[in-house]
């Protein structure tokens, strides 16, 4: 499938999880670039909303399933149910790597401070 496609479909919700998966990315690239106390102290709670927001859109996603198993009955097809799982860990996934190369990027606004100093 088209990954256009896919953003296309998916929820409300989970285009907001994957927003709020990609802010700390953002803030540690800005930091990387002009590093700042409040900058730094701005990562922490922007990682902890980004934590929240995958496992929230994961769960959001089993829920999806798990209403689509309920609904499909008998003739019920176990490769959808497979793709659709698989689909459904994209925000997790999504945002801990997000946060991975966030926290990268603090580590070289952090050296790049610590150099200049």
């Amino acid at each position: 499938m088209n990954p256009f496609e896919l953003l296309a479909e998916l929820s409300w919700f989970l285009k907001l999880t994957l927003i709020v998966d990609a802010v700390p990315l953002v803030a540690g690239a800005v930091y990387a670039a002009r590093p700042t106390e409040g900058r730094l102290a701005l990562m922490r709670p922007l990682s902890l909303a980004a934590l929240f927001a995958g496992p929230a859109g994961t769960l959001s996603g089993a829920i999806d399933i798990l209403g689509g198993i309920a609904a499909s009955g008998p003739e019920m097809q176990i490769g959808r149910v497979y793709a659709g799982a698989s689909e459904a860990l994209i925000p997790v996934i999504f945002g801990l790597t997000c946060l991975m190369v966030a926290w990268l990027l603090v580590a070289v606004g952090m050296w790049r401070g610590v150099r200049d100093a």
